[in-house]
């Protein structure tokens, strides 16, 4: 008998090159079954970062519900030098911030994360805040609208809340869309001029290094709430 010598060897089959470039998904045709891959796409935000739909509260659609509540809290603002001494000042003060921060907050967001685009997180944005309020109060400002005792802590409260949703808030998260640079000037300057009619020009520039830092705070922090705090700190010391 002859001897057939070792089997043959079938050559190894080389390894698949590593699959590179964005991931595919597979489906099969209805004929034939052959396998089609596709990219996919992923979704990319404007700012660069995936939204967290947690953080899209509110229940007013951001456009043009956001421009609707600027614009009438705007023409609110404006209107309260004309109140002056009238013994309705008060509840309309106090009724118009109330509903102007409900409304500022009912706006949804549209910014993505707040807390991934907070660089120095909110410790250090509040202290140099509160820092910088402080040392303005002892250096003088702005004289405010002294009405005695808790009813002017709870206006000077009320407004400093209500301002801060709707400029912060609102109004800074519509302007982020061009940037940062000009959220932060935009709503500054914007808060600046609301506030002359009542304090005057010659008040202008320290109402608006006052709106700067508090737009920066929006920044530095990602929290409208921030510069809320900020800015209540420097009406309670404007009106005590």
């Amino acid at each position: 008998m002859t001897d057939p010598g070792p089997p043959a060897r079938t050559p190894p089959i080389p390894p698949a090159p590593p699959h590179v470039g964005p991931p595919a998904e597979t489906a099969r045709t209805a004929l034939g079954g052959t396998r089609l891959t596709h990219p996919v796409r992923r979704q990319v935000p404007r700012w660069g970062r995936l939204p967290d739909p947690a953080r899209r509260r509110g229940w007013l659609s951001t456009a043009p519900a956001g421009w609707v509540v600027v614009a009438g809290g705007l023409v609110f603002l404006l209107a309260r030098p004309a109140l002056g001494a009238s013994p309705v000042a008060v509840p309309v003060l106090a009724a118009g911030y109330l509903v102007l921060l409900i409304l500022a907050l009912a706006v949804r967001a549209n910014s993505g994360d707040p807390q991934n685009r907070a660089p120095l997180g909110w410790r250090l944005p509040l202290l140099l805040g509160l820092v910088g309020v402080a040392g303005a109060s002892v250096a003088g400002g702005p004289v405010a609208d002294r009405r005695a005792g808790v009813v002017a802590a709870g206006l000077a409260l009320g407004a400093a809340v209500a301002e801060e949703a709707l400029f912060r808030r609102v109004l800074y998260d519509r302007l982020l869309r061009f940037g940062v640079v000009a959220a932060v000037i935009g709503s500054a300057g914007v808060f600046a001029l609301v506030h002359l009619p009542a304090y005057g020009v010659a008040a202008m520039p320290v109402d608006l290094g006052a709106a700067l830092l508090l737009s920066w705070q929006r920044y530095a922090s990602g929290r409208w709430t921030v510069p809320a705090v900020t800015h209540a700190v420097a009406n309670l010391l404007a009106v005590t």
